[in-house]
């Protein structure tokens, strides 16, 4: 079986949809789904995800089921530096990268300011999704891998969010979400791609194949937004800080 994980457009956080440019992205992407033989789609109850979705799900005729666990990750922590209340990925390297613990895919969870965010909770509730869609579709989790009840080549697609995206990404492969939120940039319309593999009968792990690809926009001569990305020098005012 092959997961393809799915970023938003472009986002109109305002209005909870996309922006002009966001559309657009939607309508490249829509292009690249369309020829593929996809089993099943899911998406975020969220506005830009189900915008996204849409002009994909239009153009192939098809519905998506709507997952409340797929909306954006929405556990909260207090930034150290500034005193706000923010997401976990967007407190500043300094102040992270000096805690073991956030390295660590079983003790992430256990630093104080993840404890009081909730962090954990709403992480479990992402991994009990996750493993409950991919039983349905044949792999029950065992532990730290799956079980082939029903082996199978579908293909799955997945509307979200980059945050919950990196939850779900460090529950199948293993991976600290902190570190996955801090190190890595999945822009508007990327798209990840994961598949199954069954080495040994019965007995499952997945592989990450692509992560945020965005050749659909290149071919058609688009850079990527910058949502999701901060600044590459410190000058750069134009850009996120």
């Amino acid at each position: 079986m092959k997961l393809l994980i799915i970023r938003h457009g472009d986002p109109d956080y305002t209005v909870d949809s996309l922006t002009e440019q966001g559309w657009k992205e939607a309508g490249l992407l829509a292009e690249r789904i369309a020829a593929l033989n996809v089993k099943a789609f899911y998406v975020s109850p969220l506005g830009r995800a189900r915008d996204t979705a849409s002009v994909t799900l239009k153009k192939m005729n098809q519905k998506a089921e709507i997952l409340p666990w797929l909306r954006e990750f929405q556990a909260l922590i207090q930034n150290p530096e500034t005193g706000e209340v923010d997401c976990p990925w967007d407190f500043y390297p300094a102040d992270w990268t000096k805690i073991e613990s956030y390295y660590d895919k079983d003790l992430w969870h256990t630093e104080p300011k993840m404890q009081s965010g909730g962090v954990f909770d709403e992480a479990r509730w992402v991994y009990r999704g996750l493993d409950a869609l991919l039983e349905k579709h044949g792999y029950r989790r065992e532990g730290r891998l799956y079980k082939a009840v029903a082996p199978n080549n579908d293909l799955i697609v997945l509307f979200c969010h980059f945050g919950v995206e990196c939850v779900m990404l460090g529950h199948l492969l293993g991976i600290s979400p902190v570190v996955l939120w801090h190190g890595t940039c999945a822009a508007p319309t990327s798209v990840t791609v994961l598949a199954s593999e069954e080495r040994q009968k019965g007995t499952v792990c997945f592989r990450m194949n692509a992560f945020g690809d965005t050749s659909h926009l290149y071919a058609a001569g688009e850079k990527p937004s910058f949502s999701a990305r901060f600044c590459e020098t410190y000058e750069n005012r134009d850009e996120r800080h």
